[in-house]
């Protein structure tokens, strides 16, 4: 790959291609062995959903589900995602219907400003798939560890968790 710098051209051997299906949708692209899969996701799909926090897989704000698994995408090469299924934020509501966990947190207003709902969804979603629809109070507590909010208390995620949880359940 040749880049322009304007002053000079510089020759890049360090590009490969990643494809993947993304949210339903075979993607590919051109990215660095360096580039996470957050970066892939916002840099070059435009899936903003994805958010970074912190870049040291502490905060939660990136998790995606990487071939049905919660994983944190700021840890994650996107060269190691080829030929992977990867679900973000975008790829949970049908149309205009949101999925039971989106609508939970709708309705329970489980959000301040909104930062770490994302990552909270879908840490909420590998919560469901690994622990059962029926969460109570503590096992939920316990499992946001690796989530952050830093704008409001947890009260009201994980009262939208359990609900999202339960609806889950009937659908």
């Amino acid at each position: 790959m040749t880049i322009d710098t304007g002053a000079a051209r510089v020759e890049r051997d360090d590009v490969a291609k990643v494809s993947l299906t993304v949210n339903g949708r075979q993607v590919s692209a051109d990215v660095e062995g360096r580039t996470l899969l957050v970066q892939l996701l916002r840099e070059h799909l435009g899936l903003t959903g994805t958010h970074v926090g912190c870049d040291t897989s502490q905060c939660g704000c990136c998790t995606v589900h990487l071939n049905g698994t919660g994983v944190k995408s700021c840890a994650v090469l996107a060269l190691s995602c080829e030929g992977a299924t990867v679900t973000t934020i975008e790829g949970l509501a049908s149309g205009d219907k949101l999925h039971p966990m989106q609508e939970a947190f709708r309705e329970h207003h489980a959000l301040q400003c909104g930062f770490c709902t994302p990552g909270m969804i879908m840490s909420a979603l590998e919560m469901v798939r690994r622990k059962g629809h029926d969460l109570d109070e503590h096992t939920v507590r316990e499992q946001l560890e690796g989530n952050l909010c830093r704008c409001t208390g947890y009260h009201n995620i994980v009262k939208a968790i359990q609900a999202g949880a339960a609806a889950m359940k009937r659908v």
